[in-house]
């Protein structure tokens, strides 16, 4: 019998570097949100997208609160929420939701939700009950809705418009070569036209991208000048973290001066705020963007 030499497996994920360190979420604040979103059985993207900056948000009594369930209609290569055959829509979900901010006394509420392209509405008429539910509850507080493209049904998105959350938001996530392969089912000009009918609609209009999903700086510049271009006025811009081996691969880790670069280049062209680091997730100092 030969002995055969053995080969080690290779790590092929790259190694994070320093500057992607964040603290584990400890502290009373963090424990009461928590309780509160679990006793009401609230789904939040925080844990669902396996954010970076949960530890600090919740520890500030802050969550971002995803509605419509918690298993999406699509697949797209960079998201942690489980995708599938989404569960019927619970009618009672703008109840539980307007009730838990009121508990936990939020004064800045930001709302997403999974797409749900197997309804008609495409989810929203459960949007614009849980705005008009929280301002009923809690007249003082404001919100911003992350909401999907509605697959371009624009009285989908009107419904949404009409009850005019202080701002409303539309990830384009990735560069215009790269939409196709990260959000299979989305196009890059398709969510433009929902930022631009946001703006027109006379609302906060905002977006985010992330990093290091293998674009060149002249194709952010390019989002950069597209989403100028549609009306939006906020801007965030993180880095890409990969949740499982099973979701696209991290092509590079952006250094810190390049955020830096790209805020600045915003900044420049005209947004009125902008949020740019690796850690940025869109709803990452939301509070500051309804100013």
């Amino acid at each position: 019998m030969i002995d055969l030499p053995v080969i080690e497996p290779v790590e092929t994920r790259k190694k994070k570097p320093d500057w992607l360190r964040v603290k584990l979420p400890v502290g009373k604040t963090y424990r009461n949100v928590r309780k509160i979103v679990d006793d009401h059985k609230l789904h939040t993207i925080c844990e669902s997208g396996n954010c970076p900056n949960m530890g600090e948000c919740w520890g500030a009594g802050t969550a971002t609160f995803m509605i419509l369930g918690n298993v999406c209609t699509r697949s797209c290569g960079f998201c942690a929420v489980a995708t599938g055959k989404p569960n019927p829509v619970d009618w009672q979900e703008p109840a539980r939701v307007a009730n838990a901010v009121k508990l936990m006394g939020v004064k800045h509420c930001v709302l997403t939700s999974v797409d749900r392209d197997d309804l008609k509405d495409g989810g929203s008429t459960i949007w614009a009950a849980v705005v008009r539910k929280i301002r009923e509850e809690s007249p003082s507080t404001t919100m911003e809705t992350l909401i999907p493209d509605f697959k371009g049904d624009w009285d989908n998105l009107n419904r949404v418009l009409e009850v005019r959350p202080e701002v409303v938001s539309h990830n384009m996530e990735t560069v215009k070569r790269l939409t196709r392969l990260i959000r299979p089912q989305s196009k890059y000009e398709r969510s433009l036209q929902v930022l631009e009918r946001i703006r027109k609609a006379d609302i906060r209009t905002k977006s985010g991208i992330m990093l290091g999903l293998g674009e060149t700086e002249p194709e952010v510049l390019e989002t950069i000048d597209d989403l100028y271009n549609a009306g939006v006025q906020v801007i965030t811009i993180g880095q890409y973290l990969q949740p499982t081996q099973m979701h696209a691969d991290v092509v590079e880790y952006v250094h810190p001066d390049q955020f830096a670069f790209y805020r600045q280049y915003a900044l420049d062209k005209g947004f009125m705020y902008v949020e740019s680091s690796p850690l940025v997730r869109s709803s990452y100092h939301a509070e500051r963007h309804v100013r």
